[in-house]
């Protein structure tokens, strides 16, 4: 038996479909993700946190889900929409269904909308509040607690999402299997380059990216200081995705600073965003943002195009950057920093997502430099 579902915009726009998952009534910025696949990686993406996530994708869930496929302990998102949900999970791995997932974890879903409709009008008007509810059927009501909802501007979601304690990476090898099936898995030894990882919501295929290329790796909460994190005498420092608006993250800024030039370090998304605004840099607020498995990024070092996973709300202002930042990377559709690295230091970053977790590996030699730096 079907149970209905509204999403409410702060503009007054409200949606009407089907629930699936979890009840209940959550707030967020609404936003959109255009990959084909994945959607257990998105689920399960610490950056999503404080965001109710739309599929542009027509079909979710025909893969069903499983313990292997995650990339944190459990999903951060507010709610997920999509067009269609698979009712069969069709896959010889699967262990379960998207319905069960998310009320297993308490996560609002709602499907049978126009998914177009909803995309088109965040791409005109920009990223909206939004709520989505299975309780409160009352139209008004909805828009006026979309509207009074915080959004995610100035707000501090990464202490929402960061680990309550350091932890050595140790995850069983039989994961490497996926990522290169063609080598013999690493086995690092007490000897092996040894990185922290700060942990500002991240996505957990870094660490195996990481470990997988025979680095020792300890994660660190993202709210570590510089004196705590070089206490672990690391031989280089990374700085992970995670949630939100990047200014107000002033502890994380004053840490790498404090690292900057005495390790080398790489950092990927809001860790990327964080470097930049340690160096002096400025952030702004995207008007939808990008998120998606297929976005295309120029290598200005090799003059090569790469095909990226992405998932941000904000970017690094170009004309904001200082003279010890160099651009290495930007992004086709609309000429936004993709990377940056440091002229006087070893220090870089990118703001798309080269562990490929789920999307394409064009970008993994991302990871060997850092590797190579460590020597």
């Amino acid at each position: 038996m079907s149970r209905p579902a509204k999403l409410a915009l702060e503009d007054g726009t409200v949606f009407t479909g089907q629930a699936f998952g979890a009840e209940g009534e959550v707030d967020g910025e609404v936003c959109f993700n255009t990959s084909m696949t994945g959607y257990q990686e998105i689920l399960t993406d610490p950056s999503y946190r404080g965001q109710i996530v739309t599929m542009t994708y027509p079909e979710m869930g025909n893969y069903g889900v499983n313990a292997e496929d995650v990339e944190s302990c459990k999903p951060h998102l507010a709610g997920f929409v999509v067009r269609q949900r698979s009712r069969r999970a069709s896959n010889f791995r699967a262990q379960g269904d998207l319905d069960g997932y998310l009320r297993e974890h308490g996560i609002v879903g709602m499907e049978g909308i126009d998914t177009r409709a909803l995309v088109r009008r965040i791409r005109i008007h920009g990223a909206m509040k939004g709520v989505l509810s299975t309780v409160d059927p009352d139209d008004e009501s909805l828009v006026a607690k979309a509207r009074a909802s915080p959004g995610l501007l100035g707000r501090d979601l990464v202490r929402e999402v960061v680990p309550d304690r350091p932890v050595e990476w140790n995850e069983p090898l039989n994961r490497w299997s996926q990522l290169v099936p063609d080598e013999p898995p690493p086995r690092p030894g007490p000897d092996a380059p040894h990185v922290v990882a700060l942990d500002y919501g991240m996505k957990w295929n870094i660490a195996r990216h990481l470990f997988h290329l025979g680095c020792r790796v300890t994660i660190l909460p993202g709210t570590a200081t510089a004196e705590q994190i070089l206490a672990l005498e690391p031989d280089g420092v990374f700085l992970s995705n995670g949630p939100g608006d990047p200014e107000p993250i002033r502890y994380a800024q004053e840490a790498i600073r404090g690292v900057l030039g005495k390790r080398p370090i790489f950092g990927i998304c809001l860790g990327h965003q964080l470097l930049c605004l340690a160096c002096g840099a400025k952030t702004f607020k995207l008007k939808f943002g990008h998120r998606g498995a297929n976005q295309p990024v120029l290598n200005y070092q090799t003059r090569r195009v790469e095909i990226t996973s992405q998932n941000h709300g904000f970017a690094v202002d170009a004309e904001s950057l200082p003279d010890d930042l160099e651009v290495t990377h930007i992004n086709l559709n609309d000429n936004t920093i993709e990377g940056v690295r440091h002229r006087r230091y070893p220090a870089f970053s990118v703001q798309y997502h080269p562990e490929a977790s789920a999307g394409p590996h064009d970008s993994r030699y991302l990871f060997e430099q850092f590797r190579a730096m460590l020597d």
